[in-house]
């Protein structure tokens, strides 16, 4: 596999060198850049299979890369190299770009340079990570089901029901989505947004389409399409905070 390193640091450009000889010998290096417009002009040469991209350089952010290519000349992987804080991080989980801590560890590297070996990314994983990115809140998320990625906008999801492993995505167009992420991966992502909030052992829902908090037979809610969710015991004043939250 060939490929091209862009970063404005010196030190950062031999060591992540070095480290992909010695744990990445499937990988040959035919570029190393320090800005943006030489590593545009080495991909459209060399036609890597994967670019190692710093983000924050002086003159153009790494995040700039794709405006200088078409959709369809998007025929490479990008691993970021980055050190940005918890928020950006669930930017990249749940677009499914792949992306390094500074500092590197080794066998991190060796781990995503195999994932994208194996499943080559889309223009797609790189817009909505891009669109997630540069807002306050995630609005588009990535999820597998089966062989395929499904990209999902946030505010169309109505709710979440757990299944196991699994869990459906129900959507206010009326459509539902089978994907493999268990409801605590959801959790984990979608939770921190005053929108969601996990309601019962089994649901995550989103509180702009709620419509009715019936507190009777044990509680539940009903959304804007008529559904009845369950609604666990000690969730009762977490549902009336969340309500007085979307209502500001």
């Amino acid at each position: 596999m060939k490929a091209i390193i862009i970063d404005d640091e010196k030190r950062a450009r031999v060591s992540l060198s070095l480290l992909l000889q010695e744990y990445c010998p499937q990988v040959t290096i035919v570029a190393e850049c320090e800005n943006l417009p030489e590593g545009v002009k080495a991909i459209r040469k060399h036609q890597p299979d994967i670019v190692l991209l710093d983000i924050e350089m002086p003159g153009h952010s790494g995040l700039e890369l794709l405006d200088f290519f078409d959709e369809n000349e998007v025929n490479f992987s990008i691993i970021f190299t980055t050190a940005y804080n918890e928020y950006a991080l669930k930017a990249f989980k749940f677009s499914a770009v792949d992306y390094l801590l500074k500092p590197i560890i080794p066998e991190e590297l060796a781990e995503a340079v195999e994932r994208v070996a194996k499943q080559k990314q889309r223009f797609e994983n790189f817009r909505a990570f891009k669109e997630n990115l540069q807002q306050e809140t995630l609005t588009k998320i990535a999820v597998p089901s089966g062989n395929t990625l499904l990209f999902l906008d946030t505010d169309k999801i109505m709710y979440i029901k757990g299944e196991g492993a699994y869990s459906e995505v129900f959507c206010s167009d009326g459509s539902k989505q089978l994907v493999s992420r268990n409801l605590k991966n959801f959790e984990d992502i979608l939770c921190s947004d005053s929108r969601f909030l996990r309601i019962h052992k089994s649901y995550i829902v989103n509180f702009n389409f709620v419509v009715a908090f019936n507190k009777s037979d044990g509680g539940s809610i009903e959304l804007e399409n008529k559904a009845q969710i369950p609604v666990s015991q000690d969730k009762a004043q977490q549902i009336l905070d969340q309500i007085q939250i979307i209502k500001r």
